[in-house]
Order: C-alpha cells, then sequence, then structure tokens
C-alpha cells in the first residue's frame, strides 16, 4: 500500500483515478477547488477511511502546502503525485489568459511548491497532444520545435518544463502524459459531453463547431488510467514523456454528432457552423504516434470510434437516458 495525492481528485479523471486507487487498497488523500470537479464525483471514495479530502486552490502555494500537510497528518507520507488539476476549458482560456495562467501553470508551481516542502519524489502529470501545436508531421515524443496555438496547449508546456527542471533539485522521477481527447463516464467538457447536454435540453437541431471534417483520437477514460499505472509500474527514467492514445487513427466529429443524435435524440438535423476547426486554437487534425508506449508493452483495447459509441451512451446513462 502508498500513498497517493491528487490534485484535481473531483474531476473527471482524477476521481475515478482515486476510486481505482481505493480499490487496490492504496490511501489516496486529494485536493480540489471545485472549478470543475464535483461533490458528487466523490460519492464513492468518501466511503474510504483510506480517502482524505481538501477542498483548496493548489495554485495558491499557500493553499497547497496546507493541503499537503494535512494529507501527511493523515496518512503519513506521500508516496506519489498525480497532478491532475488544470483549466479543460480551452474556449475560456482564449477569452481570458488568466484562466490558463492560474488552473494550469499555477496549480503545477503551487503543487511543486507542496511537493517539495513535504518531501514527495515522485509525480506524474496530466499533459495534452496540444503542447505539439498544429503539425504536419507525425507526433512522436521527440517532435519538435513544440510550437502549441492555444494558451491551453501553450501553459501545458510550460507545466512540463517546470516539472523537468523539478528533477534537477528536488524530484527523483517525473512523468509526463500527453493524452488524447479522453472521454467517457464524469466527463465535465469536450464535445461528447456538450453533444448530449444539448441533445438532452434541446433536441430538433444540433449546432456543431466547424465542418465537421476535424479528426483526432478519442480515448475512453479507463484506458487512460490502465496506460498511466502502466507506465509508472515499468519506467524509472528521471524524465518519463510518453502520449497515450486509442487504437486507430482518431474519429471524426461527424461521426460523435451522428452518433449522439442515434443514442439520445433520433432524427435531430445537424447544423454545422463551418470551416476546418470549432475555435481559436482548435487543431483540427493529426497523426499522433504512440509507438513508444506499445514499445513498453501496452496497448489499447479498443478503437477511438468504440471509445466514442460506449462514451456516448454512458454520458447518456448519466443523463437519465
Amino acid at each position: 500500500m502508498a500513498h497517493h495525492f491528487i490534485t484535481g481528485v473531483a474531476g473527471f479523471i482524477g476521481s475515478q483515478l482515486a476510486d481505482r486507487l481505493l480499490a487496490e487498497g492504496h490511501f489516496v488523500s486529494g485536493v480540489d477547488d471545485f472549478s470543475l470537479g464535483t461533490e458528487g464525483h466523490l460519492a464513492s471514495a468518501r466511503k474510504e477511511s483510506r480517502f482524505h479530502f481538501v477542498e483548496a486552490d493548489v495554485s495558491n502555494p499557500d493553499a497547497a502546502k496546507d493541503s499537503f500537510a494535512r494529507a501527511v497528518q493523515a496518512h503519513g507520507v506521500v508516496d506519489f503525485v498525480w497532478h491532475l488539476a488544470a483549466n479543460s476549458d480551452i474556449l475560456a482560456g482564449v477569452a481570458d489568459l488568466t484562466v490558463d495562467f492560474k488552473r494550469t501553470l499555477g496549480t503545477t508551481y503551487g503543487t511543486l511548491e507542496a511537493a517539495r516542502e513535504v518531501g514527495v519524489r515522485r509525480i506524474a502529470f496530466a499533459s495534452t497532444s496540444a503542447v505539439y501545436g498544429e503539425r504536419e508531421d507525425i507526433l512522436e515524443e521527440e517532435s519538435g520545435p513544440l510550437l502549441p496555438i492555444s494558451n491551453y496547449g501553450a501553459t501545458k508546456l510550460a507545466s512540463e518544463a517546470l516539472l523537468s527542471a523539478a528533477v534537477e533539485s528536488f524530484l527523483e522521477n517525473v512523468w509526463i502524459f500527453r493524452f488524447p481527447n479522453v472521454i467517457g463516464p464524469r466527463a465535465t467538457h469536450g464535445a461528447i459531453y456538450d453533444f448530449v447536454k444539448r441533445l438532452t435540453a434541446y433536441p430538433g437541431t444540433l449546432r456543431v463547431l466547424g465542418d465537421g471534417t476535424q479528426c483526432k483520437p478519442y480515448l475512453h477514460v479507463s484506458e487512460l488510467m490502465d496506460a498511466m499505472q502502466f507506465i509508472v509500474a515499468h519506467t524509472t527514467d528521471r524524465r518519463n514523456v510518453f502520449n497515450i492514445g486509442p487504437r486507430g487513427e482518431g474519429t471524426f466529429v461527424r461521426f460523435l454528432a451522428e452518433q449522439s443524435i442515434a443514442r439520445v435524440a433520433p432524427g435531430t438535423s445537424i447544423a454545422y457552423t463551418g470551416g476546418d476547426r470549432g475555435w481559436v486554437g482548435d487543431v483540427p487534425r493529426f497523426s499522433y504516434s504512440t509507438k513508444k508506449l506499445k514499445r513498453l508493452g501496452w496497448t489499447p483495447r479498443i478503437t477511438s470510434d468504440e471509445a466514442a459509441i460506449r462514451a456516448i451512451d454512458e454520458m447518456a446513462c448519466e443523463q437519465g437516458l
């Protein structure tokens, strides 16, 4: 048994990771400010005596340090940190730079300051394919230069840099996971989330940003957690950087819209806004390599399309459909 600390523990991924670690017998502490996460996501974890929660904003270094100190008081030395707290609302970050600066880069800084103070030596970070920017080549971990086209991608890349530098001063190991689009139950954002919510509230016409030809890899959250845990268990380098993705090339936004309609509101028409991308900073399509992860020994079980169909059904069920 180990003591794991999760930032963003009430969020989409963080809450499910907490449930999994608790089921495996570990102690789990977590922090969240409920800017995106919800209390309901913690319902299962709160039933466990091995779970400790602090409501706080870790972009404030003092609050982050207090959260970590209270975790140590509750369950002893923190063995591992999963830093998942970040802004996931890309459009909000486009409108206001301070959103990503605080919720993504700021939470990384606060987490590092707190980790140093309590003696943490191992941190895993939820990064993103958005750090690569818009490129024509296949996105591999060694690709460069990295030129993000969104504030979201830029602050994730800056966070990677802070974590890399921390290895030289106090961390023994860092894991940087570059996610594609992650989907599944408890989602708080994303195309499928938006489609299901809109179709539930306003059936009749579904407005879709762009022309539907955007094509990206979608990974189910259960497979993401499998991959992250596998990587941590099988790598010991000081800095470990991995793309994580599904089988197959990716999924078209048109497919997401059509499958959402079929599950939630059959017969609904689609109104595309036009253009090859949905918003400022959107990378409409990319080719994502997971060869490094495959060489390590892990491969996903389902394709991007299969993950999308499964997630649509799960989110529809959450809406009582």
